[in-house]
């Protein structure tokens, strides 16, 4: 029998899961990857780390499954989206580290750019806003502060890739330097109109064109890989952007179809098809994917810290010995007993986009417990996806029956109640957690003939369990104040550093 390989790098580990032709689990492998903090508001990773924990769990997850490389038919690739690499062309080291998704040392060039003029250049030919989050900037970082680098890359030393750049190059031993198009579209450097590479905005950040990977389609055969890797070549054959990837696992290929995945950060995404929208609220006009000469598109707000925040209980509080005893701590008091969590550690993300946010918890008292501080985390984290909600609602023009879910922290009972309660709409939970690896691994499939057409896997369209709204509305509402309040203290906390 034959089998599909999903590889899911995500910002806190990297993942391998093997499915089959219903969409079921063979086998799953993880590995944690460590985050690196140079300085207050710096996020990066080592690179080579990203690369090789990534290829020790595809290797696990074939032996767990008591298969060999012979009966992989395809591997697809899913990925945390804007973090940037740039590295040698020839020897495949990384010149720095990878720069996360969620640094914020660029800040000070956004608002420089913003102040010249040509944020709405930007977000005409990208759909983006000028934020520390997206890759551009970061790349432009790193050719300024890196000695030699931009000699280097303007010579045709170096190449730059997001995450699902880095893991092609590595797996076909530098044969191919491509980014799937929904990859693209969070550069900065895309004009998601055309697809291609935009040389007004390469010369605005001072990009050498020369670095950049080929932009393709998010289902097609890109190459095998190398030899040695495993014991015979296997086709790499899709790629797309976790988020991407989850809308895409979730079969939400219709527009108007909604998803939220709940996992470090937390991402709403809207499918609108071929029709690019608009938004008035400040969220994202993102590419969804590319399958034969179709662009599609969606509608995408983007929360930094949701499931992060409850690692920071674990990992910097203490107060949790692993992130699933949060539910129960979180469960032993009736509520958050007026404390208020914002976590924005990395700055806030949609509809605010404040990278000068800073984390908060107020409405402490001296009968605050760690219990109160655990249940107003995951309070934030459903209060966060309200924020994307309504926002999404008001452009859109409708009110979404219900909310679809997906992603880690979504198998925590108690999250997805507070957040049905919050929203006072149904929120049905996926009967697969793993929809971004299936999601890539659907993709893979497709480009190979593993699937056809609508032969998607039974397994996207399971429900787990539905969770209603029991919360009265005046508790609701006087919630939703406190929220607006804690937000109010925490935005533009912290001073613009110099460029």
């Amino acid at each position: 029998m034959k089998y599909i390989l999903a590889l899911d790098q995500g910002t806190t580990s990297s993942r391998a899961i093997i499915f089959d032709h219903a969409g079921g689990i063979r086998s799953v492998a993880q590995k944690e990857l460590r985050q690196i903090y140079p300085r207050p508001g710096w996020v990066e990773q080592d690179g080579l780390e990203i690369w090789s924990s990534q290829l020790e769990v595809a290797i696990e997850a074939i032996r767990l499954a008591g298969l060999t490389a012979a009966n992989i038919a395809a591997i697809g690739i899913t990925n945390q989206r804007e973090t940037t690499l740039v590295w040698n062309r020839r020897s495949g080291q990384p010149v720095h580290n990878a720069i996360v998704w969620q640094d914020r040392r660029t800040a000070a060039t956004c608002d420089l750019l913003k102040a010249e003029g040509v944020e709405e250049l930007f977000r005409e030919k990208t759909g983006l806003l000028l934020d520390p989050y997206f890759s551009g900037t970061k790349l432009a970082w790193i050719l300024d502060h890196v000695p030699d680098a931009r000699r280097r890359a303007e010579e045709g030393e170096l190449l730059f890739g997001t995450v699902d750049s880095w893991l092609l190059w590595n797996l076909t031993g530098g044969r191919r330097h491509l980014s799937d198009v929904s990859n693209a579209s969070r550069t900065l450097l895309l004009n998601i109109h055309t697809g291609a590479w935009d040389e007004d905005l390469l010369k605005i950040l001072r990009v050498p064109a020369s670095m950049l990977p080929e932009v393709s389609l998010s289902s097609a055969i890109y190459g095998e890989t190398a030899f040695g890797l495993f014991s015979q070549p296997i086709p790499v054959a899709g790629m797309a952007g976790d988020q991407q990837a989850a809308l895409f696992g979730q079969r939400c290929t219709r527009p108007g179809m909604v998803k939220n995945t709940y996992g470090t950060g937390c991402f709403m995404l809207m499918h609108t098809g071929e029709t690019l929208p608009v938004s008035r609220n400040r969220l994202l006009t993102t590419v969804a994917w590319r399958i034969g000469d179709k662009i599609e598109y969606a509608l995408e707000g983007s929360v930094f810290v949701a499931g992060a925040a409850i690692q920071w209980l674990r990992d910097g509080l203490g107060i949790i010995g692993s992130v699933a005893e949060v539910e129960h701590l979180a469960a032993s008091v009736p509520d958050s007993g007026g404390v208020y969590l914002v976590p924005a550690f990395t700055g806030l993300g949609a509809p605010h986009w404040d990278p000068y946010a800073s984390g908060t918890i107020i409405g402490i008292t001296r009968g605050t417990t760690a219990a109160h501080i655990a249940r107003a985390t995951l309070e934030s984290i459903a209060f966060q996806t309200v924020d994307l909600v309504r926002a999404m609602e008001d452009d859109a023009g409708i009110i979404l029956p219900e909310l679809r879910t997906d992603g880690g922290a979504s198998v925590n009972n108690l999250l997805m109640q507070i957040q049905a309660d919050l929203l006072g709409v149904p929120v049905i939970r996926s009967g697969i957690s793993e929809t971004t690896a299936l999601g890539a691994a659907f993709l893979a499939g497709l480009a190979v003939g593993y699937w056809r057409g609508n032969d998607d896997p039974v397994a996207s369209r399971q429900e787990d369990r539905t969770f209603i709204p029991a919360m009265e509305p005046s508790c609701l509402e006087e919630l939703r104040r406190g929220w607006d309040r804690a937000l109010l203290r925490a935005k533009e906390w912290n001073e613009p550093p110099e460029v």
